[in-house]
């Protein structure tokens, strides 16, 4: 399969599409973003995540203010090509704008609601 067959379809996303992010090293899932083709041509020619910010109506390269950036070691789309897979190696451990490693670091397990994941920094100290 060359590159031209491998495309997502952002119409069926009316020009986004959800980017699951998930970790190279250990397959946990870090965050759930959105990409349009902007971000997708440029995460492949950058080899680092790009996505599309739903609030800030923008292009946003991962890590730009913090330094936690998403090197890309494998980019996959499921069987309808309207969902986007990145394998990624997160740079600085955190892949929340929250501080954590996860964005899923809530867990309800147990009838008790629960931290799952580390805090890696305080986002006042890096979002100035």
């Amino acid at each position: 399969m060359n590159l031209e067959a491998f495309k997502p379809d952002f119409q069926k996303g009316g020009g986004l599409l959800p980017a699951i992010v998930q970790s190279a090293e250990n397959g946990e899932v870090l965050m759930l973003a959105y990409m349009n083709q902007e971000a997708w041509d440029k995460t492949l020619s950058s080899g680092e995540a790009h996505y599309f910010s739903r609030s800030r109506g923008r292009l946003w390269h991962k890590g730009e203010s913090s330094g936690h950036v998403q090197k890309v070691r494998a980019v996959r789309l499921d069987c309808d090509s309207d969902s986007i897979l990145l394998l990624v190696d997160q740079i600085g451990g955190a892949a929340c704008h929250t501080g954590y490693a996860s964005c899923f670091y809530r867990e309800y397990k147990n009838d008790a609601v629960r931290e799952c994941c580390a805090k890696i920094f305080e986002p006042s100290e890096i979002y100035k």
